[in-house]
């Protein structure tokens, strides 16, 4: 049995209508039991998979078809992920995880990697844990600061709906990202990995733990990140002027912004920030709260995803 969770708003709203178009009639002439799930509003994602683990003895296959917020989603209902097997039909607008594991944009052929051609895959999973106890999974990248603040900005932008729908949302993010750079407050962080000792980063903007190489829609700001090695890229900025910053960010959609002076590199498994004002976090781009200190984990071959 497939389970599959669809959110009609992906795509710029077009998510229902590739479901109703392409995907189900694809199923049906596939002859595969399947029952489907459509979300509403935020948070329906998450209970529709807490339901299906409540409800689901054995082991479960789960179809998400959305963004990377919609699978963050999802990953906050799954009671143990290793339960589940997850096909993913990529109808978001940055798509940092299809992009990253070679999942086809089009749903069609991301759907004939679930049923025919794909395989199943580990693939490691993080977690965040906030001073209060409470816990938020990601499958792409966490981060707190900057990269944080443009999301949290961009989830509640009107003007980002009506540029998606005209094929333009980057535009959008450009411009809050802009925004932000220049009205965010100079911010001392602390970085622990593992047990080693602290390292200051001086002014930090971000700090982004990264599982894949993408976020943000194609930055490439963990090259050498490998969601199957157990542990987490780190991707942190500081102590660098503002307007070098403008000049360091367009050559991460290649990859090449370590060749800057306060753009550093880390790998951890485990690790804690800590920073002197509370700070936007975002898990997958999902944006819930404000906080001075996080710890972040990496849980390896934590989930099965299907892949080319």
């Amino acid at each position: 049995m497939y389970h599959v969770i669809i959110n009609p708003a992906s795509r710029s709203g077009k998510g229902l209508r590739i479901w109703n178009n392409e995907v189900e009639p694809a199923l049906r002439k596939a002859g595969v039991p399947y029952r489907f799930y459509l979300s509403g509003q935020a948070g329906d994602t998450t209970r529709f998979m807490r339901d299906l683990c409540l409800r689901e003895k054995e082991d479960m296959f789960v179809i998400v078809l959305g963004g990377d917020g919609t699978v963050n989603e999802a990953l906050q209902g799954m009671d143990d992920s290793r339960r589940v097997t997850l096909g993913y039909i990529p109808t978001g607008s940055s798509n940092d995880l299809a992009r990253d594991l070679g999942i086809p944009k089009k749903p069609l052929e991301a759907l004939d990697v679930i049923l025919r051609s794909g395989r199943p895959s580990p693939m490691d999973l993080g977690t965040v844990v906030y001073p209060d106890g409470e816990k938020r999974r990601f499958a792409v990248s966490c981060g707190i600061g900057f990269d944080a603040a443009v999301c949290e900005e961009a989830l509640h932008s009107k003007i980002k709906d009506i540029m998606n729908k005209l094929g333009l949302g980057k535009l959008t993010y450009l411009g809050i990202a802009l925004r932000q750079l220049f009205a965010s407050k100079a911010v001392s962080g602390k970085l622990t990995l593992e047990d080693n000792a602290p390292v200051d980063i001086g002014n930090m903007l971000f700090t982004a733990c990264m599982l894949h190489r993408f976020e943000g829609g194609g930055f490439m700001f963990a090259p050498d990140a490998d969601a199957r090695d157990g542990l987490l890229n780190l991707c942190a900025v500081g102590d660098l002027p503002k307007l070098l910053i403008l000049f360091a960010l367009p050559t991460a959609f290649r990859g090449k912004h370590y060749m800057f002076r306060g753009i550093t590199p880390y790998r951890s498994g485990h690790l804690t920030i800590e920073t002197t004002l509370p700070l936007w976090v975002h898990t997958d781009g999902e944006v819930a709260r404000r906080s001075d200190h996080i710890c972040v984990t990496c849980e390896k071959d934590a989930i099965q995803i299907m892949l080319p």
